[in-house]
């Protein structure tokens, strides 16, 4: 595991980690020392946290609990992966929300509202974007109790085979994101039946397969939209939307803001940074 620091401060710490295990490397088992929130940016990987068993795929969350052991793996997988990872004091915690329901759920399946703030740390972490990443770092933080907040806590079912299944087709959806698939395509690539794919895929991962897909491309427009100076129009059908409409309605939904607005945010504009993609 390789880990650097690139920001650290008072209130948060934010680190790049680096796996390159695979199946045949043991399991590691470690201690959450505070809270903590590690965005997955690539590959995917199994955690064994408070009982329960998580596979997390890019766009997810790892949820750090002060105290809360838990065990990482790469049994169905070998690609490795990379998380950007925000620590946070207690005293930010404290003021943002510090329900034990919403810090001791192990993980989070990928969330639209999430994962474009998550590209949008990735960018300042390469010097993409005008914000620092202590910024960025708070509005996720407030923004990931807004989202979980009320939510039931989800319960994987499954054995290995079924969990395997789900992770191998989620990476298989996330390189062909920028294609034409549905359901069938991705069921025969599982060598499932459409029904039986997509409750497996739902109960192991937490999102089905049409979202996870919408939200791949979310995720790699907001990349584009920070990093490249292209017409917001290229972008759209680049990352795999059928018209410009349905790109704009659907990351506003996602990150409060239009697509041209979150360009000028990541590009020094603070006041709709803070004003709409911060959420409190």
């Amino acid at each position: 595991m390789q880990a650097t620091t690139l920001f650290q401060g008072n209130a948060i710490t934010v680190t790049d980690y680096r796996c390159t295990a695979g199946p045949d490397d043991q399991p590691f088992s470690e201690q959450h020392a505070g809270h903590s929130l590690s965005y997955v940016r690539k590959g995917s990987f199994g955690c064994r946290c408070r009982g329960q068993s998580h596979e997390l795929i890019a766009g997810a969350l790892l949820i750090g609990h002060p105290g809360d052991e838990y065990t990482c793996h790469h049994e169905h997988h070998g690609c490795g992966d990379e998380c950007l990872s925000f620590a946070f004091a207690p005293e930010l915690v404290e003021t943002i929300g510090d329900a034990r329901t919403i810090w001791q759920q192990g993980a989070l399946a990928p969330r639209a509202e999430l994962m474009v703030l998550g590209e949008l740390a990735q960018a300042s972490a390469e010097a993409h974007s005008d914000l620092g990443l202590d910024e960025i770092g708070h509005a996720f933080a407030a923004r990931f109790v807004d989202v979980v907040s009320g939510e039931p806590r989800r319960r994987v079912n499954g054995n290995a085979r079924d969990r395997r299944r789900a992770v191998e087709a989620a990476l298989w959806i996330d390189f062909h994101a920028s294609e034409e698939i549905d359901l069938d395509a991705v069921a025969r690539q599982a060598g499932l039946s459409p029904f039986h794919f997509l409750r497996l895929f739902r109960n192991v991962l937490g999102v089905t397969p049409h979202q996870y897909l919408v939200r791949a491309r979310l995720r790699r427009a907001a990349n584009l939209l920070v990093e490249k100076d292209r017409a917001i129009t290229d972008i759209a059908f680049d990352v795999g939307f059928g018209d410009l409409s349905n790109f704009v309605r659907s990351f506003h939904r996602a990150a409060g803001v239009s697509p041209r607005a979150f360009r000028q945010a990541s590009r020094g504009d603070r006041k709709i940074f803070q004003e709409r993609l911060a959420v409190h």
